[in-house]
């Protein structure tokens, strides 16, 4: 086995993540190290290097040449990550100083001295009990970035961006508001979409079940009134347009519930960009106006359609 191949192995052990697994990762690594094929683990050392000290010793010691221009690829791609899971440490000076350095950790130094020994496994539990693994890291701030919804009584966490933001409006502003004791049946996430939905509920109902593409963002069911709320959560396309609720009548045509079509826009501004291609008998809702609703034509506002 390589050098490259322990690197690699080292790496895994650690819990880095694939991607930051690889040759080029392992390359860094044994640089930062001083290793090659002609050295062991144990003679590990952690020197200051710069990039375009690493990048010589990687041609010198493995005969694998990275142009000096590669130097922010490998900074991005490798001591950006090592560093972050506190294997390797900084010098402190300014990134676009030439004396800017890096070096193994003296925890990771410790560690890497110890690797093909028989306490290596211990050295490593201890060297993992503290410093959390780089998946650990990037896991913990996925979630972070998540939104938070309270959706039927449950947490759920969608991805972070300006439409899952909306669907937090309608589910914590609109429902609350406007369809006050409602089930949500169904919510489709911008990354995810059928996060939310209740098929035995949805069929019971009579909704024809085949492509979740055709469903709309929102369907709350208010079981008391038997009232279902289409609500397309609405950033750039997707209003209740003529075309989008013939779509949904389709794929609803044997449910007797009555039934409600609700554009909901993040801004004033929004809506006037579709307002002139809405369909006749549905709801406007306006997240920043949460309490107000606009009604298009006749006299049932918020109530079912009767057709």
């Amino acid at each position: 086995m390589s050098m490259i191949d322990d690197a690699k192995n080292i790496l895994t052990m650690l819990k880095m993540p694939l991607a930051q697994t690889s040759e080029l990762c392992c390359l860094t690594l044994l640089a930062l190290a001083g290793i090659n094929d002609n050295n062991q683990w144990k003679n590990s050392t952690n020197e200051w290097m710069r990039i375009h000290d690493i990048i010589q010793y990687i041609t010198a010691k493995f005969g694998i040449q990275y142009a000096e221009n590669t130097r922010e690829t490998i900074r991005k791609n490798a001591i950006h990550h090592l560093r972050t899971a506190t294997i390797i440490e900084d010098n402190g000076k300014a990134t676009n100083s030439p004396n800017y350095s890096y070096r193994l950790t003296k925890e990771a130094l410790f560690l890497l001295k110890k690797y093909g020994k028989k306490d290596w496994n211990k050295s490593l539990k201890h060297f993992q009990s503290i410093h959390a693994s780089l998946l650990e890291i990037y896991s913990s701030k996925k979630k972070a970035q998540k939104v938070p919804i309270c959706v039927n009584n449950n947490i759920i966490h969608f991805s972070p961006r300006e439409h899952s933001q909306l669907l937090k409006h309608i589910i914590e502003e609109f429902a609350p508001r406007f369809a006050p004791y409602s089930e949500c049946l169904y919510m489709g996430d911008t990354a995810k979409k059928d996060l939310i939905i209740n098929t035995d509920k949805l069929i019971e109902l009579g909704f024809i079940i085949t492509v979740h593409d055709k469903l709309p963002d929102v369907i709350l069911y208010n079981k008391d009134k038997m009232w279902i709320y289409f609500v397309e959560a609405v950033k750039s396309v997707g209003p209740m347009n003529p075309k989008r609720i013939h779509e949904i009548q389709n794929i609803s045509q044997n449910v007797s519930a009555g039934k409600i079509f609700v554009s909901a826009f993040p801004d004033f501004q929004t809506y006037k960009k579709f307002a002139n291609i809405l369909a006749w008998d549905t709801e406007v809702w306006i997240a920043k106006l949460p309490e107000h609703l606009i009604h298009l034509n006749g006299n049932d506002f918020l109530k079912p359609r009767k057709h």
